[in-house]
């Protein structure tokens, strides 16, 4: 602060521009603005710092300021990327490439806005010996049902230590926006999905951002996958043992109500919510998957047509034109949603993968990961499956 001494141009022996009955009054103090602290930052990864990850982000921590951009260069050339959401990092667009040298500059401000720029360089650690890979069950581009989860399955297990950092490297981005979570199935796989369905129209896209991500002792993940799908129209199907039938649906207009025969007692068709996963036009069902010998009593080697799987264990809706007279009366299939041919092929051309098939009343209920069954878990239970809670 500085005082600065105010002169009076004339003074008067009574009362005056000074004060009552001559007083003086002493001059307000004037002051001027100190200048902002110094901005400081300190970047990560650190200058000279060698085998770093691949997956990197560079974290500018900063002091009496704040960041204003980065920027990532090798070779001369730039790298994209963006802020993470919570503003503490910025993350590549890509996996970096190994063994190479990259120069980071962060540009922060004071409070007066004066901008100062940090730098840092580094070099990428070497290609590791064992990696880890990601499959996802949708191509870039593809229009998914309202049921369709987001799956990440790996091709090694990972240990529960590693499940928060590989986590961490997932990112879903949704338009509309809407709020989801992620829950492991096990060691080796995970699932997003929302509280409720997917809305029609609805665009996602996902970076599985794991390349050069510690996935286990001395292994890492071998590249990062990514893709954007759209949600199609809401085909929602019930199957109903009591009436032996399946009401199909789209979006929300029932478009057909089929005849159907489920499983018979000693192979009941499993109950829940399920989703589609896969259509074949045609394909051969046989009992030997399943551990019975095709020519074992209740064996079996059929070609069927126009099958739709919801299950792991070997459940499609399909033609069945040899249980047609029971199809709507009784219950004779292994275990299969038996439609007449027609039906079937109708099906067949309505779906998707990711579209939902719920059947109801067989007192089987489905087995937990037989198939995609995360809708029937409660929201609580899912979201206590992540390893971020």
């Amino acid at each position: 602060m500085v005082l600065v001494a105010l002169t009076g141009g004339c003074t008067s022996s009574g009362a005056g521009a000074d004060g009552q009955n001559g007083t003086k009054v002493k001059p307000a103090a004037q002051s001027v603005a100190k200048p902002a602290p110094p901005v400081s930052a300190v970047l990560t990864p650190s200058n000279g710092a060698k085998g770093v990850l691949t997956s990197t982000d560079i974290a500018p921590k900063v002091t009496n300021g704040t960041i204003q951009s980065v920027a990532l260069v090798a070779n001369g050339k730039p790298v994209s990327g963006t802020m993470t959401a919570d503003g503490t990092a910025w993350r590549p667009g890509a996996q970096l490439a190994y063994g190479t040298t990259y120069t980071a500059t962060a540009t922060a401000a004071d409070a007066d806005g004066k901008t100062s720029a940090f730098t840092t360089s580094f070099t990428t650690m070497d290609k590791p010996a064992s990696i880890v890979g990601a499959d996802l069950y949708f191509a870039d581009g593809d229009t998914v049902g309202v049921g369709m989860p987001l799956i990440v399955e790996f091709s090694r297990s990972i240990p529960a230590q590693f499940h928060a950092e590989v986590e961490r490297r997932l990112s879903v981005t949704t338009t509309p926006a809407v709020a989801g979570s992620w829950s492991w199935q096990g060691n080796d796989a995970i699932h997003y999905r929302p509280e409720k369905y997917w809305t029609p129209g609805t665009k996602i896209s996902l970076r599985v951002g794991i390349g050069g991500v510690p996935m286990g002792p001395n292994r890492y993940g071998k590249r990062d996958r990514v893709a954007t799908v759209t949600v199609g129209p809401s085909v929602y199907s019930r199957v109903d043992n009591a009436s032996k039938t399946m009401k199909v649906y789209k979006d929300g207009k029932l478009l057909r109500t089929m005849p159907v025969s489920l499983g018979k007692r000693s192979t009941p068709t499993s109950s829940g919510i399920m989703v589609v996963m896969e259509r074949r036009p045609q394909m051969w069902m046989d009992s030997s998957t399943y551990g019975v010998a095709v020519t074992a009593k209740g064996g079996y080697r059929t070609k069927v047509f126009s099958a739709v799987r919801y299950t792991w264990g070997g459940e499609f809706t399909h033609g069945a034109p040899w249980s047609v007279g029971d199809q709507g009366r009784r219950n004779v299939s292994h275990g299969c949603v038996n439609l007449s041919p027609a039906n079937a092929a109708w099906f067949l051309d309505l779906s998707k993968r990711g579209d939902v098939i719920e059947i109801v009343g067989t007192g089987a209920p489905v087995k937990p990961g037989d198939g995609w069954t995360d809708w029937n878990v409660s929201w609580a239970k899912w979201k206590a499956g992540s390893a971020l809670a």
